[in-house]
C-alpha cells in the first residue's frame, strides 16, 4: 500500500530546497519499504542541488538513513517488517565484476542508476501525480522511502536511529577509507584534510588503526577542535599556516594522507606531504571541473600512491554490523557526530547550518 510522506525535494539548480507531501509506491518483489526515523544531512546532498553532484531536478534528497521496515516485496529475503534497518545508498546487483570481487561500492548497475530504482522507474509521485526521482536510489529524506533490498542493511535492536542513520554514509566512508580502502598499519602518521562529518569519520578510522600521530588540518578553528575530541593528535589552520611545512616540523611527513574535501589543490597537498611510499586518498567528491597536476617524475622516484576511495570501499552487509558492534563497545563515537536534531520542516535551515554542525540530522516522529 502506497504511503503520504512528508519529503525534501530539490526542484530547481541553485535554488531552496522545498518540503512536500508526496506519495511513496509500494515496493515491487525485491523491494522494501522503511518509515524513516533519521536521516543526516550530508554535503552530498547540498551538491545535488548546486550541481556539483549531477542530479536531475525533482528529485527526493537523503541518502543517509535509518529506520523500520514496514513492508517487503515478496521475493526480499531476510528482512521482515518490524527490523530496524540502516540504508546503504549503493543497491549492489551482486553479478557484476566488482560485486563478484568483493567491491560492490564500484558496482556497475548502481553507477548506471543513480537516481532510479534498479529497474529503471521511480516509486515517488509528488501531489499532481509526477515522477520524481531517489537521490542515489536512496530518496530518505522523506518519512517512508522504497528501496532496493540490496540498499536495506538489518541492524541489531537498540542503536539510535539518528547513529544508525549516519553509519549510511558519513562514517561508512569516513572509517572505511582508512581501514578498507588504505588499510592503514598500527604505528602510522596520518593526515586528515577536511574536518567535516567524513574528515571526522576518517580520524576515527585512523584511531581504530592505531595510528601513532593524526594531523587534522582545516580552515576554521571550531572543526578543527572538534577533531582533537575525535582523536587528532596535531591540528593545523591551513588559513593561518603553511601546511606542508607544519606537518613536517610537527608529527612529520605522514605515512597515509586523506583528502575528504575534494578539490584539486587539496589532493596536491595531500600527495605532497608524505613520505616516500605513502599514500594518498581521495575521500571528498569536488566538482567535475576540478583538476590535478603532478609532475611525472615523483612516481618512479617517490614510489608514492595516489588513489581514490568510494563509499569507504564499503561491504554494507559486513561493515555496517561492524560498526554499529564497535560503537555498542565504546570504540566509535556516533552520539558525539550529531551536533542538531531538526524537523523537515526546517530542513533548509539545516542545510544552511551544515558548514558550522559536525552532522545535523533531520528526525521524523
Amino acid at each position: 500500500m502506497s504511503k503520504k510522506a512528508k519529503a525534501v525535494v530539490y526542484r530547481e539548480l541553485g535554488k531552496p530546497i522545498s518540503v512536500e507531501e508526496v506519495e511513496v509506491l509500494s515496493p515491487g518483489p525485491t523491494e522494501v519499504m522503511i518509515k524513516v526515523a533519521a536521516c543526516g544531512v550530508c554535503h552530498s546532498d547540498l551538491s545535488a542541488t548546486n550541481g556539483t553532484i549531477p542530479a536531475p531536478v525533482n528529485t527526493v534528497l537523503g541518502h543517509e538513513g535509518a529506520g523500520t521496515v514496514v513492508e517487503v516485496g515478496e521475493r526480499v529475503v531476510g528482512l521482515a517488517v518490524g527490523d530496524p534497518v540502516g540504508v546503504s545508498w549503493i543497491p549492489m546487483c551482486g553479478v557484476c565484476r566488482f560485486c563478484l570481487m568483493g567491491r560492490p561500492a564500484l558496482c556497475d548497475r548502481s553507477a548506471k542508476l543513480m537516481h532510479k530504482m534498479s529497474d529503471g522507474t521511480t516509486r515517488l509521485r509528488d501531489s499532481s501525480g509526477k515522477e520524481l526521482n531517489h537521490l542515489l536510489s536512496a530518496a530518505v529524506m522523506a518519512s517512508y522511502a522504497t528501496l532496493d533490498q540490496t540498499s536495506v542493511i538489518k541492524l541489531e535492536p537498540g542503536v539510535p536511529m539518528e547513529c544508525a542513520a549516519l553509519i549510511g554514509c558519513a562514517v561508512t566512508t569516513g572509517v572505511g577509507a582508512v581501514l578498507n580502502t588504505a588499510k592503514v598499519e598500527p604505528g602510522s602518521i596520518v593526515a586528515v584534510i577536511g574536518a567535516g562529518g567524513v574528515g571526522l569519520n576518517t580520524i576515527q578510522g585512523a584511531v581504530l588503526a592505531g595510528a601513532r600521530a593524526i594531523i587534522a588540518i582545516d580552515t576554521a578553528d571550531d572543526k578543527l577542535e572538534l577533531a582533537r575530541a575525535f582523536g587528532a593528535t596535531h591540528l593545523i589552520n591551513a588559513a593561518k599556516e603553511d601546511v606542508i611545512d607544519r606537518v613536517r616540523k610537527g608529527a612529520g611527513a605522514p605515512d597515509y594522507a586523506f583528502d575528504c574535501v575534494g578539490f584539486g589543490a587539496t589532493i596536491q597537498q595531500a600527495y605532497a606531504m608524505l613520505r616516500k611510499g605513502g599514500m594518498a586518498v581521495v575521500v571528498g567528491i569536488g566538482p567535475s571541473t576540478e583538476k590535478v597536476t603532478l609532475t611525472a617524475a615523483h612516481f618512479p622516484f617517490t614510489e608514492k600512491t595516489l588513489t581514490g576511495s568510494m563509499y569507504g570501499s564499503t561491504r554494507p552487509r559486513v561493515d555496517f554490523p561492524k560498526l554499529v558492534g564497535l560503537y555498542k563497545a565504546k570504540r566509535l563515537k556516533l552520539d558525539e557526530l550529531v551536533s542538531q536534531r531538526y524537523p523537515i520542516e526546517d530542513a533548509q535551515r539545516a542545510f544552511d547550518d551544515m558548514k558550522k554542525n559536525a552532522r545535523g540530522v533531520i528526525v521524523f516522529d
